[in-house]
């Protein structure tokens, strides 16, 4: 990254561009004394995910000198949308102001080529440089500093403070839900209400809350329900009186003991890990890479790595854990296990013999074999990193949206369509596939399913004849009778004995 001050000037933003986060419009021109950088983009992208916390501790160290504007600039269809953008920014916690460039004109005005990348203008107007993917702090931190004493110098540094005007919206009982799961003998939906940052056990039955595990901080604290902290956590699955969770943004697998009451963590120690060891070793303190899901199955916890881009295995008896398909590249391969390429895969399910997944960013479902000697990753649906649509049909015809879960029963795949906001059904034998619920359109509407309307759904769980559905973006819970396919929005209510901060001892 050069230090030198740029000589190109930074072509500012088009007008009559959607902008959130922020009272007005802004221009380059305007923020002059400024030392700006510019955040490109979309938010289906893990890698973009990853560096907001990057840039987070940027903008808190340098609070009056550096102003981060995100430009986003969308991959899929879905994702240019003002009010889709919005919803975004609120799941992901961005506190700074966020342009729509929906026609990509800003993206080819700075020639950016990959998401995320980061682009930096110094006080004058001027291009310094650029740097795409991760690491964005190590990157900027030291060049900022020296940038911050040669303007100051100059005497051509505006340290008055920016005031944003920050989204927001309404509390609610669940935030952002990601994952939901269905226990039918014990008659209790497990959701993960990521943006609160806790375990919500409520009754299958009346939607009463049971219990929660988490204190609703953010954080990696083991112990008590009410005193373990997550951060963003995603997927769950039961093993017992074990419920493990994908606890994603801190990069660990956990486990809430049902019967003690405690969480302990499992795998992972709250950094993102930066290298490709595939290798088996011990779980407890190993970095993981934003685990998005977990399924359990023959005694083996599979989990969804997003970050890197494979399904890895968890022997939670031995404590060992190792990559079991993909080989780190994001790419749509099919090949034996871990020669196999995969892309940000984000929701799992079993039928007992292979993994079902759901390969978001190249919108496909995919199958890993079970067993690892021999086994290959195979394709369901779906074709390539850009191959996406709303198109119903038989094999490589079919194209779905960023799909963000899978969920097997009865011989039928449920797919979450995620940004075709639908359910969607697939038949295993004739690879035929057909919308079940959602019209596709934004909204959160009961009835039929042909009349039903969900925003962004991303997690499934089927049990009893019936479908539940995380409907993330209505921060609400869904059920779908699979027989009469009429849709309801589940009443979460708190249990009489909440006042008083007390819940079912058994879950």
């Amino acid at each position: 990254m050069p230090t030198q001050p740029g000589t190109v000037n930074a072509p500012d933003f088009p007008p009559e561009l959607d902008w959130l986060n922020t009272s007005h419009p802004l221009s380059i021109k305007d923020l002059r004394g400024k030392i700006i950088l510019l955040d490109f983009w979309t938010y289906c992208c893990i890698n973009c995910m990853h560096i907001l916390p990057d840039l987070k501790r940027l903008e808190r160290k340098y609070k009056t000198e550096v102003v981060v504007i995100g430009v986003h600039s969308a991959k899929f269809t879905g994702e240019r949308e003002t009010e889709n953008i919005r919803q975004a920014v609120l799941r992901y916690e961005i506190e700074h102001p966020v342009v729509n460039d929906h026609k990509m004109q800003v993206w080819q005005e700075y020639a950016v080529r990959a998401w995320p990348t980061v682009m930096l203008i110094d006080p004058l107007g001027k291009v310094i440089g650029a740097h795409s993917g991760e690491g964005v702090q190590k990157v900027f931190d030291p060049v900022i500093a020296q940038m911050i004493d040669h303007f100051d110098q100059a005497g051509q540094l505006d340290r008055r403070p920016q005031n944003f005007a920050l989204e927001s919206e309404p509390a609610s009982m669940l935030s952002f839900p990601g994952k939901v799961l269905a226990d039918a003998p014990g008659g209790r939906l497990f959701i993960a209400d990521s943006n609160h940052n806790r375990i919500v056990v409520a009754s299958m039955e009346s939607g009463r809350i049971r219990g929660v595990i988490g204190g609703g901080e953010s954080g990696l604290k083991d112990g008590a329900f009410d005193a373990a902290c997550f951060n963003h956590p995603q997927g769950i699955a039961l093993d017992g009186d074990s419920l493990y969770i994908a606890d994603t943004d801190n990069h660990a697998i956990r486990r809430a003991d049902l019967n003690t009451r405690v969480v302990s963590t499992v795998a992972g120690d709250g950094i993102q890990s930066d290298d490709d060891d595939c290798a088996p070793g011990q779980a407890r303190g190993r970095r993981l890479n934003s685990p998005w899901d977990v399924t359990a199955v023959h005694g083996v916890l599979f989990i969804a790595m997003a970050g890197s881009h494979q399904i890895w295995g968890l022997d939670p008896e031995g404590g060992i854990i190792a990559a079991h398909a993909g080989s780190g590249g994001e790419d749509h391969l099919d090949a034996t296990l871990l020669a196999a390429a995969l892309a940000q895969p984000s929701g799992l399910s079993t039928d007992g013999r292979v993994l079902f997944i759901a390969d978001s960013e190249v919108s496909s479902i995919r199958t890993a074999d079970l067993d690892p000697r021999g086994g290959h990753v195979r394709t369901v649906v779906g074709q390539g990193l850009f191959d996406y649509g709303d198109v119903d049909g038989v094999g490589d015809e079919v194209r779905l949206q960023h799909p963000l879960d899978v969920e097997y029963a009865g011989g039928i795949l449920y797919v979450a369509d995620t940004y075709n906001n639908k359910i969607k059904t697939i038949d295993l034998r004739t690879r035929q596939t057909t919308t079940f619920a959602g019209t596709g359109e934004a909204g959160r509407i009961d009835g039929t399913a042909g009349q039903a309307a969900f925003d962004e759904p991303a997690g499934l769980s089927a049990a009893e004849g019936k479908l539940y559905v995380a409907d993330t973006n209505n921060h609400a819970i869904r059920v779908i009778d699979l027989q009469t396919r009429i849709v309801k929005t589940i009443a979460l209510r708190e249990p009489a004995n909440r006042a008083n901060g007390s819940t079912e001892r058994h879950m």
